[in-house]
């Protein structure tokens, strides 16, 4: 049907599954998070791989708890940590495999951009 095609930032093709290096750039150089809105944005981005991450929740939770009514925002050495953690996993292992001919697979995709999009009057 389609000879190329971009899934996950992965542009797919019948020779290869190649990474889009300017967004894998971008994601490796983001800076610490300043405030609730750079927390919010970051995990919205991570979110989506918690199915690939042993205890995902439990690993977020210092993250999240940023994001707790009337908290104040206090970035510890262990929110950098678990933000560099995650930061160096969405930048050096690629969780996109080619399917293998004959055999079923299931394809997962967040179209949360599109739809914020396509919701913003």
């Amino acid at each position: 049907m389609v000879e190329r095609g971009t899934i996950l930032s992965h542009s797919i093709s019948s020779e290869a599954i190649e990474i889009d290096k300017v967004k894998v750039d971008r994601i490796a150089n983001l800076p610490l998070p300043t405030c609730v809105k750079d927390i919010r944005s970051f995990l919205r981005h991570v979110g989506f791989y918690w199915r690939f991450s042993k205890d995902f929740n439990k690993v977020v939770k210092h993250l999240s708890s940023l994001l707790a009514k009337d908290a104040s925002f206090h970035f510890s050495k262990v929110c950098e940590l678990v933000f560099k953690t995650f930061n160096e996993a969405l930048t050096t292992t690629s969780i996109s495999y080619p399917p293998v001919c004959g055999e079923s697979f299931e394809l997962m995709c967040d179209v949360w951009d599109f739809v914020a999009m396509q919701l913003t009057p």
